[in-house]
């Protein structure tokens, strides 16, 4: 990757689970290597029942991926919260991390970063909203508000899975008073891909160079979502 660009990307992983109903995290690694962005916002990342350990494990992770997750301490069986989890490359300096508490009727969070990736301080957020539009949008608010409120300022990077049926209203009206969407196209369902509810939102330090939906013989089998990337460059 040239200097002052970044290729970030993300991924709703449905547990792991693809198209066969098999759980295979050597798979979703087989379409994250594929894509090779320097950070990755997954979501559906953990188990549903039990412990709610991490579909994929850390020694699978180190062992068998350029990537480290970033550690939100929430969750002793988990790397994120609530199923969100943050890769970075391995070289890459982690500035700051903390998860995002969102109002919600199901569990649902956010988990923000700062980062050092290929020389860029970024900072990013990892989402999975609300089914219910009205939550949705408390979400988006509750996000934005936080992000706002940090006393330090970066370059923001806003990704995941969002939801969001409607092409302008809704959350994505919200985002979209101080994000610009990079245009990934849509990736569900992965049989047919229509709907663009996976987003990635950027804050207007950065230029997106290039964007889509990554379409492979690994990524529509791995999950009922196709995952998403963009290049950005630092203004």
């Amino acid at each position: 990757m040239i200097a002052h660009q970044i290729k970030v990307a993300s991924y709703n992983i449905h547990k792991g689970i693809g198209l066969d109903r098999r759980r295979d995290p050597m798979r979703i690694l087989e379409v994250l290597r594929e894509i090779d962005a320097d950070v990755v916002a997954l979501q559906e990342a953990d188990r549903r029942f039990g412990a709610k350990a991490c579909v994929i494990p850390v020694h699978t992770l180190e062992e068998h991926s350029p990537w480290k997750a970033i550690p939100f301490g929430v969750n002793a069986g988990s790397m994120g919260w609530h199923g969100n989890v943050l890769l970075v490359r391995k070289d890459a300096v982690v500035m700051d991390s903390e998860a995002i508490h969102l109002p919600a009727l199901e569990p649902r969070g956010a988990v923000m970063a700062d980062v050092r990736a290929n020389g860029v301080p970024v900072r990013i957020v990892g989402m999975h909203l609300d089914l219910s539009g009205l939550w949705r949008r408390r979400q988006a608010q509750a996000i934005t508000t936080h992000v706002d409120a940090c006393a330090t300022r970066h370059p923001t990077v806003m990704m995941g899975d969002l939801n969001e049926w409607s092409a302008g209203s809704g959350c994505l009206r919200d985002f979209g008073k101080d994000y610009d969407f990079a245009t990934t196209g849509p990736s569900f369902h992965v049989r047919r891909p229509v709907a663009r509810l996976d987003r990635i939102m950027v804050s207007r330090d950065f230029k997106v160079l290039d964007a889509g939906a990554h379409q492979s013989a690994a990524s529509r089998k791995a999950s009922d979502h196709l995952p998403i990337w963009a290049v950005l460059e630092a203004a």
